[in-house]
């Protein structure tokens, strides 16, 4: 993990800036941008790219990836230019809160996997590219995103053991064991073969994916 020098002020403020890009809610905003309607009100009602897949429109649900996966990058890439790598890695963290618990939104928000996706990309680009690898080649074999999700987020902790990338190890465990919190439901239904795949009508889709 990164060395600890920066204030406690130092943190607080670059965890408050990850948190504020994370929390802008992509998926609800390009959604009644593009006029597909209320996105709480579609399929699971969640703000991800894989819910607003469900309203029908796939460039709509590629810009919200798109976008999602910028924020965290942007947090990253921008606590960078100032501050030490554990304001850093805060930021990044941060941006993935702020998009599960956006304030906007009553602090229910998506999943979080395109942000953690842009965050580790950030941190490290072939740490970043693997997962991204990763999350691709599983959702292509299987359709599921959840499983892709699980997947990417429980390898980077091991590539970066394996590559000797000490200084986001740490991060990764903690973003691997929040990705699985916050697919808990999904993990289930994997196991009961009741998870909808990609591309699922709307109404195929239980809460929370």
């Amino acid at each position: 993990m990164p060395e600890l020098i920066s204030s406690s002020t130092t943190l607080i403020l670059w965890a408050a800036i990850g948190y504020l890009l994370g929390s802008i809610p992509t998926g609800v905003i390009l959604a009644k941008l593009m006029g597909l309607g209320n996105l709480r009100e579609i399929g699971s009602g969640n703000i991800g790219a894989t819910n607003v897949l469900r309203t029908g429109n796939k460039t709509a649900a590629a810009l919200t990836l798109l976008i999602d996966a910028g924020k965290g990058a942007i947090a990253v890439l921008l606590a960078r230019a100032f501050v030490p790598d554990d304001a850093v890695q805060a930021a990044g963290l941060a941006a993935f809160i702020g998009h599960c618990f956006p304030i906007w939104l009553g602090f229910r928000g998506g999943k979080g996997v395109a942000t953690y996706l842009g965050v580790i990309f950030a941190l490290s680009w072939p740490i970043g590219l693997a997962a991204c690898g990763i999350w691709f080649l599983v959702a292509l074999v299987f359709r599921y995103s959840s499983l892709a999700a699980i997947m990417a987020a429980g390898w980077v902790p091991v590539i970066t053991a394996m590559t000797n990338n000490g200084t986001i190890i740490i991060i990764g465990v903690v973003f691997a064991l929040l990705i699985y919190m916050r697919h808990w439901a999904n993990m289930s239904r994997l196991r009961k073969g009741t998870e909808p795949k990609i591309g699922a009508k709307p109404g195929a889709a239980p809460v929370g994916q």
